[in-house]
């Protein structure tokens, strides 16, 4: 299993160099990065021979591979390598017979398991990898999934850094800062919401549990820092408390009541806003409820979805801001200009 593990990095490093265009590597290079990733993620490790770099170059370029364009051009002398093909990454390559066979073993040990409740998630996976391997047939089943989003390529990464308890620095570009930043992270979790992933660990710097948003993230670096492990914070409860991912500091958990008018009653009732979701009237059609989180900007957003449809009742302090984001929103459409 370490043997794979390893390769797989070796595989995601090469594919990063030699599709980079703003640099050269040669030979030496390439083996140097590749055990720099590897002394990074797992400490102490030997390191790879250079029997073992062509080896991995030679697999890269075959059939059992990605038949990925390898090139070896010169240079004041100098040997480097680099893809052929502009553009070319191994991870946009269709799947090759040995990754097709390992996707159908997956495939059969996910179907044994899938009836059990935890393991829910199972079947909507079974079926993405199931049409994965059925490219020759038509489509069948459409997910929720946006291709263009960015940031997805760290998810595999962040996930071996999570499991391997590796520290990380982070050059990381929020929408609301004109520049970049870089910190420290402990990374501890991955959630996915509304379709973009975040990132939640430990910020070295501010000492608290920080959110990050994969596609606003423009580097990760392994960094050779104590890991602190995380033994104050609980992500089952975080999440039990709110709508979506953000926590603001200062608020705490309300009783917020919302009545919802005929057209979106049935929707609410069939696809709750929240676990804490009660029925507390019907009447004439109209719907009231009631749901216990601490208000946040994702609770903002999913209300204000509902346009007309909805109508916050109390607290008058979450009423008041709705409203108040509601007329901002009208100034738009009155005015004159």
């Amino acid at each position: 299993m370490a043997d794979n593990k390893h390769a797989l990095i070796r595989y995601n490093i090469l594919d990063k160099c030699l599709s980079n265009s703003f640099k050269q590597y040669s030979f030496d290079d390439l083996l140097n990065a590749c055990n720099l990733a590897l002394e990074d993620i797992f400490p102490g490790s030997k390191g790879i021979s250079i029997r073992t770099l062509r080896d991995d170059l030679k697999h890269m370029r075959s059939a059992e591979g990605w038949n990925a364009p390898i090139e070896v051009y010169k240079k004041n002398g100098k040997s480097f390598y680099r893809y052929g093909e502009k553009g070319f990454t191994i991870y946009k390559q269709p799947l090759n017979k040995n990754e097709r066979d390992q996707l159908q073993a997956a495939i059969g040990t996910f179907s044994r398991i899938q009836g059990l409740p935890e393991f829910s998630w199972v079947s909507e996976l079974s079926a993405k990898l199931e049409q994965t391997l059925e490219k020759d047939k038509p489509d069948i089943i459409g997910f929720d999934n946006n291709e263009y989003l960015r940031g997805a390529e760290y998810i595999g990464q962040l996930f071996h850094f999570i499991l391997n308890r590796q520290t990380l620095c982070i050059t990381y570009h929020p929408f609301n800062s004109p520049e970049p930043l870089q910190y420290i992270m402990h990374p501890y979790y991955l959630k996915q919401y509304n379709n973009r992933w975040f990132l939640f660990g430990l910020n070295d710097d501010l000492k608290k549990i920080t959110i990050v948003a994969l596609d606003r993230i423009l580097d990760l670096t392994p960094q050779h820092v104590s890991y602190i492990e995380n033994h104050n914070f609980d992500f089952k409860d975080y999440f039990d408390d709110i709508i979506g991912v953000s926590l603001i500091e200062g608020e705490t958990l309300q009783k917020i009541m919302l009545r919802f008018n005929a057209k979106a009653a049935p929707y609410v009732e069939s696809k709750p806003l929240h676990g804490s979701q009660k029925i507390i009237s019907r009447s004439q059609g109209d719907l009231v409820i009631s749901i216990e989180v601490i208000p946040n900007y994702e609770l903002e957003s999913v209300i204000l979805s509902y346009g007309e449809r909805v109508s916050v009742l109390e607290p008058e302090s979450f009423k008041k801001k709705i409203a108040d984001r509601l007329k901002e929103a009208l100034k738009g459409y009155n005015s004159t200009e």
